[in-house]
Formats: structure tokens, C-alpha cells, sequence
């Protein structure tokens, strides 16, 4: 074991430059688990290696399952005077995306690189950062080095498939001064709006076989009955509607005008080609601003398309119901991710940025992500958080994933830094 007797903060960022293939290996290491969601449930054995890691390098560990073969680890690696200095959470997924009818050059669980880049699922979304992450948790252990604040870390999954895995950890308790969500962000400091699913659906008193068709649509036919399916018209209409008066009326820095969308995603019903459609659902996703609230927006929606049945004859009397939310889009087919609002004059925000242009000799860009990530959950219970990551959206989820070395080791030095500057400054009152 390298210890030096007076590590200092430059020390550290030369061990990382030093071991830099560690990062490459530890960045196969992650990669070369099939972690992909869906189909999910398949992150025991990576989670297992990375519970063992964080033993190694002096971290308390928690593990906990979450749903059947995928599990939770969240780890502390306790300060010499946590009671007065900050403490940090470093949050990330190992999930990665589905690689379902692409077409890859290499192997997609094998690290290969090029030049500069590194191939392979996940380097960007965002095992990336995960392999910056435990990269550095082994340096500060081969260098001997104790922060006076606590270092936290989350390693969860769920998140490609809308589950709560870092909800679930937060609701029990897991807190800290500050956290930062490595999700892809190619190194821009970065908020998010918040999204939620929901299911519109339409049900027929009665079930009409199709020969009586004739009798609901003819003049004369005296049947009062509708098809479900031409009836969720009615309801996409008025979502339709409902979507460009938000996009003309409100608005949020960072954002494009008219990101708060509402896609109508995806739609069944009826039974077979013999019977009139008695039920039909659609399942929806709202998107809204960071100075929104899913119950508002909810509400919004449904008092727009409930507005939209009643002045419809039949719909009237067989009113439109509504299904909100969800924490798994594979068990109970709906999701919510919180938005996350960014005080860009926080103490934290100010660090890292600082950090950031240090290391890099620019300044970062703060930004809205244009997707969403579990960092909402950390403004959800009131924990100050930013998103923060190597790795490029255009690359998150494609065929052949890729992502710049040079970034990851950049990337690595910023969070060395950082940790290592905000858990030696003491506690603001209120800390946590």
C-alpha cells in the first residue's frame, strides 16, 4: 500500500494520473456485467462486486434487495469530524439500456478502445461514471487519505426502467450536505424537469357485439353506444390542446420553449374485430418545469380532458378515470421522476464549478438536462443536489456507446477535488 505520511489534495490528483489504466479496467470490470434493463433483474453479481470494493476501501455497506436479483448498496466512509464538516453523497446507476435489435461493431460487454474512445454499453449511461467514482475510492485508500466530512455513496439500479432504487434509499433516511448524480451530462452542471405517466381510460357500461354498429352510427339507429377507440379521440384532442397552450403560456430558463410536453405514447383496447371496443386506456407522459409539482400538473390534465368528455354526448355519462404515477414501468407500468431545481448561488454549486474551470481551464456550462434522471428525488427530500457526469447524450442508449478517456479521467480529478475541498470545509448552519 502507497501511504504517505502527509497526503495532500495535488498528491491525490497525481495518483490518478499515475494508475490511470486502473480506470480503464475498472470501467471493463463494470461493463462486462449484462446489466441491461429491461429485461432487469440481473444486477446482483455487479452489485455484489461493488459492496466488496467499497468494503475494501474502508466503507461502511448496506445492502438491501430491491426486487427479485437486483439489489441496492449504498456505503459511508466516515469522517474524523463529520459533526462539523460537510458531508458529500456521489449517486449513480448500474442499469444500462437494452441493446434490442442494434447492431454493434464489437462486443457491447467488452470495453475496446480507440484513439481516445472507449466502446462499449454503458460508458456513457453511466458506468462511466460509476468507474470514476470507485477509481477514485481505491486511490484515497492506497494514499491513506481521511476526509474530515463524510463521504457517501449510492450505487443503485431501476433507473433506466423508471423504479425508485434511489427514492427507496432516500425515504430511509440516507441523507448528506450535498450530492451529486454522475448521470450523462458531458460535464455540464445540470437541474432537470420532472415527468410523470399516467393511463386516460375509457370503459362502455355494455358490450356490443359488431353487428350492432349499424344501430350507433346510423341516423335513426336508437343504440346509445360508442367505441371506446373513437372515443380516446376525444381525449387526445383535448391533450393536444392542452400541450400547445402550455407551450405558449409557460416557459423556464434552460429550457426549449414547449419542453413541458404530453406525449401520447401508447394505446389499447377492445377485444377482437367481432365486438364494438368497450374499454380503451392511453398511457400518457407529462413533462413540466422545475417550478411545477407532479399534483398540480395532474390536475391540469385531468380537469382539461374531463372538460373535453362532458361536452361530448355520450362521454358525458361515462366519464374518462385516471391512473397517476407508478414506480416501475415493468411491474406497474408507470414512473415519476421529481425535477430538480438548481441554486446555482449555493456554496456547493460555486465549488465545483470552480473545480471544474481549474481543471479544465473553462467554465462550466449550467444547464436543464433534457431528460430526466434520479437526481430529482435528492430536491424531492430536500437534499441540495446537482447532475454532473462524463459521457454525451447522443451516445446514452445508441448503438456502439462511446465515450472520451480524457473526459473520464478529467472527470475524475474534478470529483477528487471537490470531495476532497468540500468535506474539509466545515458545516454551514443547518448541515446535515
Amino acid at each position: 500500500m502507497r501511504i504517505l505520511t502527509q497526503v495532500t489534495e495535488q498528491a491525490l490528483l497525481q495518483a490518478i494520473d499515475a494508475h490511470q489504466t486502473d480506470l480503464l479496467a475498472k470501467l471493463g470490470q463494470l461493463v462486462a456485467f449484462k446489466t441491461v434493463s429491461p429485461p432487469a433483474r440481473n444486477t446482483v453479481p455487479l452489485q455484489e462486486e461493488v459492496a466488496d470494493q467499497l468494503k475494501k476501501d474502508d466503507f461502511e455497506v448496506k445492502v438491501q434487495p430491491f426486487y427479485e436479483t437486483d439489489t441496492l448498496v449504498s456505503g459511508t466512509l466516515h469522517g474524523t469530524a463529520p459533526a462539523t464538516h460537510n458531508s458529500l453523497l456521489l449517486n449513480g446507476h448500474v442499469d444500462v439500456a437494452t441493446i434490442a435489435d442494434q447492431h454493434w461493431r464489437t462486443d457491447p460487454f467488452s470495453v475496446q478502445r480507440s484513439g481516445d474512445l472507449v466502446i462499449g454499453r454503458g460508458v456513457s449511461d453511466m458506468k462511466g461514471a460509476m468507474a470514476c467514482f470507485l477509481y477514485l475510492f481505491d486511490q484515497l485508500k492506497e494514499l491513506g487519505v481521511t476526509l474530515p466530512g463524510d463521504l457517501k455513496f449510492q450505487s443503485v439500479v431501476g433507473e433506466e426502467a423508471g423504479e425508485a432504487g434511489t427514492k427507496r434509499l432516500l425515504e430511509q433516511g440516507e441523507k448528506a450536505d450535498f450530492a451529486l448524480v454522475g448521470d450523462t451530462s458531458d460535464l455540464q452542471l445540470q437541474g432537470q424537469g420532472g415527468v410523470v405517466t399516467g393511463w386516460v381510460k375509457l370503459k362502455s357500461p355494455k358490450t356490443y357485439h359488431d353487428g350492432n354498429r349499424v344501430n350507433m352510427v346510423a341516423a335513426g339507429g336508437g343504440l346509445k353506444a360508442a367505441s371506446m377507440v373513437e372515443k380516446m379521440v376525444v381525449v387526445i384532442q383535448a391533450l393536444q390542446a392542452l400541450e400547445h397552450y402550455w407551450a405558449v403560456t409557460k416557459s423556464y430558463p434552460g429550457f426549449q420553449a414547449g419542453t413541458d410536453t404530453i406525449n401520447p405514447s401508447y394505446i389499447e383496447g377492445g377485444i377482437h374485430p367481432a365486438f364494438v371496443a368497450d374499454e380503451a386506456k392511453l398511457w400518457i407522459t407529462v413533462h413540466f418545469y422545475p417550478n411545477e409539482n407532479v399534483a398540480d400538473v395532474t390536475a391540469k390534465v385531468e380537469q382539461q380532458v374531463l372538460a373535453a368528455a362532458k361536452a361530448d354526448p355520450w362521454l358525458r355519462d361515462n366519464l374518462p378515470t385516471f391512473e397517476w404515477g407508478g414506480e416501475s414501468m415493468l411491474v406497474d407500468k408507470g414512473e415519476v421522476f421529481p425535477s430538480l431545481a438548481l441554486d446555482e448561488n449555493s456554496a456547493a454549486i460555486q465549488l465545483l464549478a470552480d473545480n471544474h474551470q481549474t481543471q479544465t481551464g473553462v467554465s462550466p456550462k449550467l444547464t436543464m438536462s433534457s431528460t430526466v434522471t434520479d437526481g430529482g428525488w435528492f430536491d424531492y427530500y430536500d437534499i441540495p443536489c446537482v447532475i454532473y457526469g462524463p459521457g454525451q447524450m447522443a451516445q446514452a442508449h445508441s448503438e456502439n456507446e462511446q465515450a472520451s478517456f480524457t473526459q473520464l479521467l478529467t472527470y475524475t480529478k474534478i470529483i477528487a477535488r471537490f470531495v476532497w475541498q468540500w468535506c474539509h470545509a466545515e458545516k454551514a448552519a443547518g448541515g446535515k
